[in-house]
């Protein structure tokens, strides 16, 4: 089934909605008329049996009705809506006197007398509408007789039939104008929407800088626009950097590429003797490895990324997990005479490979730009809010111009130090990335000539842990001994 368009759908309910609420005005105007003409036709009897009760009271009695109903005739002659009929009581009193063409002789059956004012409405034989009145009323002799006093109500149906023939008339005229007024509005509203298509068919994997401008829009609008544009500059952001580090892994696949390419057309130029050969092997068994860790770097890049990675999620000791990577650094440590220290402990929610990974990563960094015959510090600190692990060492420390840049991939502060040692450039790409993992960050400080400080910093979990918050021995900060 085709789905009609928001515009017809917004249109046409517009349009229902506003045919009720005129249907519905038009019904409570026709009860409001009714029940007024009604109040008017009653208050109407009403004041005429007071005058005909005040006439009756000056001295009239059954025989004076009969004779003189002078009084009571200018009561009601020049209304021609109005009929009266008096009745004694007695069982064998007649009519005492009868005024009007319209004959009354059933409702002395129907309408019971009673004392105080009783309505009825009923309808003639022609069908027109009557409001009848009666009453025993006292005479000045102390009889009572009874009148009944009925309104022709004719003109109010006349009223009513205007109204309803002139409401049927002007009903369709309305409805065409609120459709057509409905239509009008809701173009009018819908027409910013016409510029989110505009946008959506021109942003394309080339071109993302195309935004919407969220000026003189619905409050609605503009908060989708606004996350549009949002959406728009994280895919732009996204676009770029996978760009930019396609580009860079083309740079440093390029190199090792080349020279293996380039030393292995020399070695098969002319015969060489085995001695040459092994060394060639041996040069581009290097380059294969360089270009391997490469591999598996982006490999776990791309693991880390990915939302399930978040499944293995445990309670970590920041505390173990750095005592077993020194551990591992221990030898290297060991031939650089670099002493490695561990202060403080806490417990993190989160991946151990994955955080044993990153810390790892910053110890072998440390201990690469680490002076010999200095000690590095793995120091674990509590905030109100928050875990860090930090790794400081003293040595040359980092420019502050590379400091911002140093998580990127492939970023190299002293490129050719670094691609001498075998690194990759990934090592701090894949800290930032297991640290947003973990719904934390990873920063740096450095004093060039005197320290730097890597710092991986863990949201706090909920159950927390006493610390004891000291001053660390070499000076590089505060000191946390936790218990869990």
């Amino acid at each position: 089934m085709k789905t009609g368009s928001l515009s017809m759908r917004l249109g046409l309910t517009v349009s229902l909605m506003g045919a009720g609420l005129v249907l519905l005005l038009a019904t409570l105007a026709y009860l409001a008329l009714t029940h007024e003409l009604e109040k008017l036709a009653r208050k109407g009897l009403e004041s005429k049996m007071e005058q005909i009760q005040h006439s009756l009271s000056l001295g009239l009695d059954a025989q004076a009705i009969r004779a003189r109903p002078h009084a009571l005739l200018d009561l009601v002659i020049g209304h021609d809506n109005f009929y009266l009929t008096i009745v004694g009581t007695a069982p064998n009193n007649s009519v005492l006197l009868n005024i009007g063409a319209k004959p009354q002789a059933p409702l002395l059956t129907d309408f019971k007398p009673r004392e105080t004012l009783g309505y009825l409405n009923w309808a003639d034989s022609d069908g027109n509408q009557v409001l009848s009145a009666s009453s025993l009323m006292r005479l000045a002799s102390g009889e009572r007789v009874r009148v009944l006093l009925s309104l022709d109500r004719r003109d109010d149906q006349a009223l009513l039939s205007a109204y309803l023939r002139a409401t049927l008339i002007a009903l369709p005229l309305l409805l065409i104008l609120i459709g057509m007024g409905a239509w009008w509005l809701v173009q009018r509203g819908l027409a910013p929407l016409k510029q989110f298509s505009q946008v959506a068919a021109k942003v394309t994997t080339q071109d993302l800088t195309h935004r919407l401008s969220v000026d003189n829009l619905p409050h609605e609008l503009g908060e989708l626009a606004q996350a549009f544009n949002v959406m728009l500059d994280r895919l732009d952001a996204g676009v770029q950097q996978l760009s930019q580090f396609s580009d860079d892994l083309a740079h440093e696949l390029r190199a090792p590429l080349t020279n293996l390419m380039g030393k292995a057309q020399l070695t098969l130029s002319r015969q060489r003797p085995p001695e040459e050969y092994k060394a060639v092997l041996e040069s581009s068994t290097e380059e294969l490895e360089r270009l391997g860790r490469i591999v598996s770097d982006m490999l776990f890049l791309a693991q880390v990324s990915h939302p399930a990675a978040r499944a293995s999620f445990t309670d970590v000791s920041l505390g173990q997990e750095a005592e077993r990577v020194m551990e591992l650094f221990a030898l290297s440590a060991e031939d650089k005479h670099v002493t490695l220290s561990l202060r403080g402990d806490a417990w993190v929610t989160g991946d151990r490979l994955m955080i044993q990974r990153a810390i790892s990563n910053l110890l072998s960094n440390a201990i690469r730009h680490t002076p010999e015959g200095s000690s590095i510090l793995l120091l674990v600190e509590t905030y109100e809010q928050s875990v860090s692990l930090s790794v400081g060492n003293p040595g040359r420390g980092i420019d502050a111009n590379h400091l911002p840049h140093l998580f990127e991939r492939f970023y190299r502060a002293d490129s050719s130090r670094a691609r001498a040692e075998g690194g990759t450039g990934l090592g701090l790409a894949i800290v930032k990335s297991i640290m947003h993992l973990h719904e934390g960050h990873a920063h740096v400080t450095s004093q060039p000539g005197r320290f730097t400080r890597f710092s991986l910093v863990f949201p706090l979990q909920t159950t927390e842990i006493s610390c004891e918050r000291g001053l660390a021995p070499d000076g590089y900060g505060s000191v946390d001994a936790c218990a869990g």
